[in-house]
């Protein structure tokens, strides 16, 4: 990956689809699919007219240049996210030669603007990044922290019982110092072929000069207007004051003026000076304890991945802090042990015993992990073999792991090199995140997701600066005792499950997800659909998935048969009584040695675009 000179180098969430439009069940009857079997191959399909061809300059999708779709195929590049107009400037990039990393950024940069209700400026996220001329991964670790005056009971009540979720959301101490551009600056500098200026004016543009928001945006807007406080509320209505509505023109000029501000000085714009007060005055004014200092000081980390063979790959992600790609090789590696390729797709077992390896995953997720510069967590001993054979041979397709209709929860393992500490179960995450993938055609790749936790994370808009700050704190556990207690400076345990998956060192897929809690098994379910069932990438993430934690009931999608999950009830499996929706959002690119297939899943209105370039070749060489 060719990097940029010293001259750019730095001065630094549930959304289960529920306002979607998508219908996973009629599109795969519509599809004519057969057990989870679509049919689609590779064929792309037209981008909305509202699409990025009207807005993205130098992007159409009707261009010879361009390949848009659901999925869709091309030789020389590949985005897919959850945004088309953010998909349309980060294909724009490759396709006037920037890289996957210039790509990345300039993407993220515009979801602060288009998708201010999953992602944004004002939070943080995890970055897996393969550099292809140093055939290496490298991960830019920019989870939010806690502020240094955070306390251990800062989200108890007087009498020491945990403050209702609903309000702990609002709180000033729900925000964490946000690491968003800290993060971008950082890939941009290690990795970046193209100046900060270039990247984020796409962004500034579509601020300043407006675009229509989608049906999910309207509908974010109008279901978190009670919690928006006045500088939210001005910039989501109309000239009349009333919520804006899907098709409408939204501009955000003092967002334009932030992100301007840092094309202009970077980093050190966000993080210090007018910006940076602002940001910590509306924190301080809700309760919270941020500083400037606080800011100032917030820093990135570069990680080694998490890496775990299954089957005849590797899956390489982000680390601790995020317990997602460490929690999604565990439940794969139970279920390679149970051979659950055995099993019809929809079958009763394969649920059950889906249902079942994700249980004992989340006992030892709850148990042990949480952020490895406050805790010594057994990553190892917990994705060793030895120790998930045992685990795998405690599970049976004839009965469950602990009485779940008596309520019984399953139980944490001792994994070599640790010793047990039964922590208190975390309060189950209903956040809301943005995943998205590109590889370029030189072969280096990202799997990005970032986040402010809740839809429009804590309400809280900064005033005359345009966007939305986290509430991303609530991800610790509210009682303060085990590995995911609040402190000072601090990560909270995170899900989020950016992934590369590699063999023979060589990467070959992609993927993420949004969803809280969800994402780690959204993601873990479209790897075994596409390595273990053989579905294609918009296949693999369209059949519909299961979530339960070590407490059920299991949380099941519409598609989930009623015969699998009767079948199931009747060795001891606890349901929802109904279908909790869509979870999650997943982004995949699947990389071939000639060819990139993306998809963009269909709960809501992403779009994969495919770049062919002049020259290329074989994928990841250049003629």
């Amino acid at each position: 990956m060719t990097r940029q000179s010293d001259s750019n180098e730095i001065d630094r969430n549930s959304n289960r689809g529920g306002a979607a439009r998508f219908d996973r069940r009629a599109f795969l009857a519509n599809a004519g699919a057969a057990a989870g079997a679509l049919g689609l191959g590779a064929t792309s399909v037209a981008a909305s007219e509202t699409g990025p061809e009207t807005i993205v300059p130098g992007f159409a999708c009707d261009r010879r240049q361009f390949t848009c779709g659901r999925q869709a195929t091309a030789g020389g590049g590949m985005v897919s996210s959850v945004d088309s107009i953010a998909s349309g400037v980060a294909a724009a990039v490759l396709r006037e030669g920037g890289n996957a990393v210039d790509a990345a950024v300039a993407l993220q940069y515009v979801l602060t603007v288009t998708q201010p209700h999953g992602s944004g400026i004002g939070g943080g996220g995890f970055m897996v990044v393969y550099d292809a001329d140093a055939d290496a991964v490298d991960v830019v670790d920019s989870r939010e922290r806690a502020p240094r005056g955070a306390t251990e009971d800062m989200f108890l009540d007087e009498d020491g019982e945990p403050i209702p979720f609903e309000r702990r959301i609002q709180m000033g101490e729900a925000v964490g110092v946000p690491g968003t551009v800290m993060g971008l600056e950082t890939a941009l500098a290690r990795h970046g072929s193209r100046p900060r200026q270039r990247l984020v004016t796409p962004a500034i543009e579509l601020a300043r000069e407006g675009f229509p928001i989608d049906e999910v945006f309207a509908d974010q807007i109008a279901e978190n207007w009670d919690k928006f406080n006045e500088a939210a509320k001005e910039a989501y209505s109309d000239e009349n004051g009333r919520p804006l509505a899907a098709g409408d023109t939204h501009v955000n000029p003092d967002l334009a003026d932030t992100l301007a501000a840092i094309k202009r000085g970077g980093a050190a714009a966000f993080y210090e000076g007018p910006i940076a007060a602002d940001l910590t005055a509306t924190v301080r004014g809700a309760g919270g304890s941020m500083t400037i200092a606080d800011l100032a000081d917030y820093d990135v980390t570069i990680d080694d991945p998490v890496r775990a063979e299954w089957r005849d790959v590797e899956i390489v992600g982000q680390p601790l802090p995020s317990s997602g790609p460490s929690t999604v090789a565990y439940i794969l590696k139970l279920l390679e042990f149970l051979d659950v390729g055995r099993y019809d797709i929809r079958s009763p077992e394969k649920y059950h015993l889906l249902g079942e390896a994700t249980s004992l995953a989340w006992a030892d997720r709850n148990e042990y992990m949480g952020d490895p510069e406050f805790v010594d967590a057994p990553i190892a001993g917990l994705l060793d073999d030895g120790y998930l054979r045992d685990r795998a041979a405690k599970i049976s397709v004839d009965d469950t792991l602990a009485d779940y209709e008596a309520g019984e929860c399953v139980d944490p393992g001792v994994p070599p090199g640790a010793e047990p500490a039964r922590a208190p179960t975390p309060d189950k995450e209903h956040g809301s995140t943005a995943h998205f993938s590109v590889v370029d055609a030189d072969g280096n790749a990202v799997s990005y997701t970032s986040t402010i936790e809740q839809f429009m994370g804590s309400g809280m808009m900064v005033p005359g600066r345009g966007f939305m700050l986290n509430n991303e704190l609530t991800d610790f556990s509210a009682v303060p005792d085990g590995p995911n207690s609040v402190e000072p400076w601090k990560r909270p345990l995170s899900s989020m499950s950016p992934i590369i998956v590699v063999r023979d060192g060589v990467p070959e897929f992609t993927v993420g997800s949004p969803g809280g809690w969800t994402i780690i098994t959204s993601v873990a379910q479209t790897l075994l659909h596409r390595y273990v069932y053989g579905l294609d990438p918009l296949e693999a993430l369209s059949e519909p998935t299961v979530f339960t934690t070590d407490c059920p009931p299991i949380m099941w999608e519409d598609g989930v048969p009623a015969r699998a999950r009767e079948a199931t009830a009747g060795a001891g499996q606890v349901w929802e009584d109904e279908s909790s929706g869509d979870f999650g959002n997943v982004q995949v690119i699947e990389i071939g040695d000639d060819e990139l297939v993306g998809a963009a899943d269909p709960t809501r209105d992403g779009l994969a675009v495919g770049v062919d370039r002049g020259g290329v070749g074989e994928c990841g060489r250049t003629d």
